[in-house]
């Protein structure tokens, strides 16, 4: 991934010090510590799979904003104070005020261009400090309440914004604003719908899984298996998945179940497809987990769970549940 920027600025929007400084010059992005404070965090932000996706509403004013700088009409600068000062706004009608930097980037990964806007929370902490006290230099420590999130922490809040398309993906958390809950970023910000990730549509797809073969009284591990199994086999042959033919796969066998799967996954906001990136299907679907109310916990690749060469679970007269792991070569302590 080469990621080139073309463009950066830093506001100070420190409600912890009541300064709020909007830039008059853009960041020197010959420097090497500008460049590798941008680039890491853009490519992390960038390829997270847990980022939400939408598209600007009709009268979305930051469409206007950016359809405007984009087109040469409004200069770097100009468009960046608009949205800090925006941003500033939002901040400053929630309960809780959190500090914070916001750059603004012009960029481009592999020759797609974008903008990016990473909102950088101030963190406290601890810095050297040299005083003169009575004519005599002192070495001290103390609180510093601006300091940047270090390139390999990942970032809170952040969005990018295709510059040929428009789409959007971004992450951003919960706020709370005359107690109300309200999202600062797709509501304040942006104006824009918001889709849930693919990490969360797995993580949901899973979830209802477990749920509907539970409420039928079927083993949630076997359905679980066969949604990984679904998932890793499906990422073999494309990077789309159909909630809805998952469902349809792993209660093959039960019309109702499938019925009442598809109303769930519905009812959850899922999309009809979603775009997975094959580290998280892999990551996602390479093994299972279980726990058992004895305590003990095994972790085993789910294709184990289609043959019993390795792993079986018995149903015993008694309604318990037995597992034998066979074949087992040595036993490694963890």
């Amino acid at each position: 991934m080469l990621v080139t920027i073309n463009n950066a600025i830093l506001h100070i929007l420190d409600f912890h010090s009541g300064v709020t400084v909007f830039s008059e010059q853009e960041l020197d992005i010959e420097s090497n510590s500008v460049m590798a404070f941008l680039t890491k965090h853009i490519e992390k932000s960038y390829t997270a799979q847990n980022s939400k996706t939408g598209t600007f509403h009709p009268d979305s004013k930051f469409k206007s904003h950016v359809s405007e700088y984009l087109t040469g009409n409004v200069d770097f600068i100009s468009f960046s104070v608009s949205v800090a000062e925006a941003m500033y706004t939002a901040i400053a009608q929630s309960d809780v005020l959190d500090s914070t930097d916001i750059v603004i980037c012009d960029f481009a990964i592999d020759g797609t261009r974008g903008i990016a806007i990473l909102k950088c929370s101030n963190k406290v902490g601890f810095i050297h400090q040299v005083v003169q006290e009575n004519d005599k230099l002192k070495n001290d420590i103390v609180n510093h309440y601006a300091i940047l999130p270090n390139p390999s922490q990942k970032l809170d809040e952040y969005a990018f914004i295709d510059a040929e398309t428009l789409d959007i993906k971004f992450i951003e958390k919960k706020r709370s604003v005359n107690g109300l809950d309200a999202y600062l970023l797709a509501d304040s910000i942006l104006e824009c719908s918001s889709l849930i990730s693919p990490k969360e549509t797995l993580d949901l797809v899973n979830s209802i899984t477990l749920m509907v073969a539970e409420n039928h009284g079927k083993s949630t591990v076997e359905a679980a298996s066969k949604t990984k199994n679904y998932i890793m086999d499906n990422i073999e042959v494309s990077e789309y998945l159909d909630p809805v033919e998952l469902g349809k796969e792993v209660f093959s066998s039960s019309p109702l179940m499938q019925e009442e799967f598809i109303n769930e996954v519905k009812n959850a906001g899922i999309p009809e497809t979603v775009k997975v990136e094959k580290s998280l299907a892999v990551k996602a679907g390479k093994s299972h987990k279980i726990k058992t109310d004895t305590g003990i916990e095994l972790t085993f690749p789910v294709d184990y769970f289609e043959s019993s060469e390795f792993i079986e679970f018995v149903n015993n007269p008694d309604g318990t549940i037995s597992i034998q792991l066979k074949n087992i070569g040595s036993i490694i302590n963890k």
